[in-house]
This record gives C-alpha cells, structure tokens and sequence, in this order.
C-alpha cells in the first residue's frame, strides 16, 4: 500500500466544475435591480464520491478501508495501516486510522449532498483531490441559467503532468518550514522553498495549515 497514490489527480474527464462565488452583489448594487443575476462566477473543482470509493479501493484494498457516520453531516474515513514487526510477532500487526470532516447541508439533494460532501471531505484529508484545491482561482462569464465554459486544469492538475516529490523531500521542507518560523529566520525560509517550481510550491503548501500559512506569508514579506 502506497499512501501517496491517493494523492494523485483523477483523469481529466473524471473532474467535474461549480460556480463558487459570484459578482451577484456587485451587479445589484450597479443596477439597482434586486431580481438581476450574476454574470461572472469562480468555477470550483469538484470529483464525485465514487470516484473516491474506487481510488481507496485500487490503492488500499477494499478490504482496508472504511467509512462511518457518527452524526449527521460528519464522515470518519479509517485505513488499515500496518504496525512495525518485532521479532516475536507470528503475524503482522494492524491498526485502523481515522480522519474525519464535515459538511452541512447542499442546496441540491439535501442530506444525500451532505453526507456525499462530508465524505469527499474527508478524503481530502488523506490527500484525495486534495490537489484541485490549489487550483488558482479565475473568473468566468456566466450566461443564461448559469451556464459557463469550464476553465482547463492546468498541465500539473493531470495525470501526465504529475510529478510528485518524494515524502522524504517533502517532509524535510515541512521540518525546516517549521524551524524557520520558530526562529523568524525569512533568509532561511527562502532559501529552503527557493530551489522548488511553482508547480511543487502548491505541492508543499498543501502540507501546512491556516495559522502556519499565515505565518509563512508573513515572514516571506
């Protein structure tokens, strides 16, 4: 089992778009008109829960994985995860890791796009789709019922574009991160995220969160 699989992007065809947020306020308060509809939006990037089901069958087994529900709106995805042998073990060792998230209610299929999202969610934090978040943000033209052309992902976001670094490389880029926050040392902090592409700067980010981003933009000022 290779945790890193799940990380990787899902065919092209497989990532479907949402209109996020939109310029609906803007244009009320230009025109006065409290019935006018947007005419710009921010396509998000989205995968369908099977798609996720499958990507936990084809890297973890299906066997090896589970997913549970212990209130509504809250997904718990847990993975068999093997223990180091000792010397007197007659078998291997296992134990269930869990990682879970949320999500209220959607305005389309209400609990049934709840739980979904919730599920989604929480492979995200096991690294599934994980990627399309740091997809850059674009605005788009929205015409009649919403209808929009979806952006193109970029050549990264692919399957054939993929490169990721090794766990080992990102794990030490996460230690000095860290280390240079702790110390509010910014000459360091650049030199250890100077020698990455833009493409594996989005791969690192992903590691960090909020607060630690924050910090991150704050010392690189």
């Amino acid at each position: 089992m290779n945790l890193d699989d799940l990380h990787k992007p899902f065919p092209v065809d497989a990532v479907h778009w949402r209109i996020g947020s939109t310029n609906i306020k803007k244009v009320k308060r230009e025109t006065g008109d409290q019935n006018a509809k947007p005419t710009k939006g921010i396509p998000l990037a989205y995968i369908d829960a099977r798609d996720v089901m499958r990507r936990l069958d084809k890297v973890c087994g299906p066997e090896n994985w589970q997913c549970r529900y212990p209130m509504a709106g809250c997904c718990d995805i847990g993975i068999k995860m093997p223990l180091p042998s000792n010397i007197t073990d007659v078998a291997p060792r296992f134990e269930w890791v869990w990682k879970a998230n949320g999500a209220g209610e959607t305005a389309v299929e209400g609990t049934k796009g709840q739980y979904s999202d919730a599920f989604k969610r929480a492979a995200v934090l096991w690294g599934i789709g994980q990627y399309l978040y740091d997809i850059p943000n674009t605005w788009v033209d929205l015409g009649d019922w919403g209808k929009f052309e979806a952006p193109k992902l970029p050549q990264w976001a692919t399957p054939a574009g993929w490169a990721r670094l090794p766990k080992s490389q990102r794990d030490e880029v996460y230690k000095q991160t860290l280390e240079c926050l702790s110390n509010g040392d910014s000459e360091g902090l650049s030199e250890v995220w100077a020698e990455f592409s833009k493409e594996e700067h989005i791969q690192l980010w992903s590691m960090f969160d909020s607060l630690q981003r924050s910090a991150i933009k704050e010392l690189r000022k």
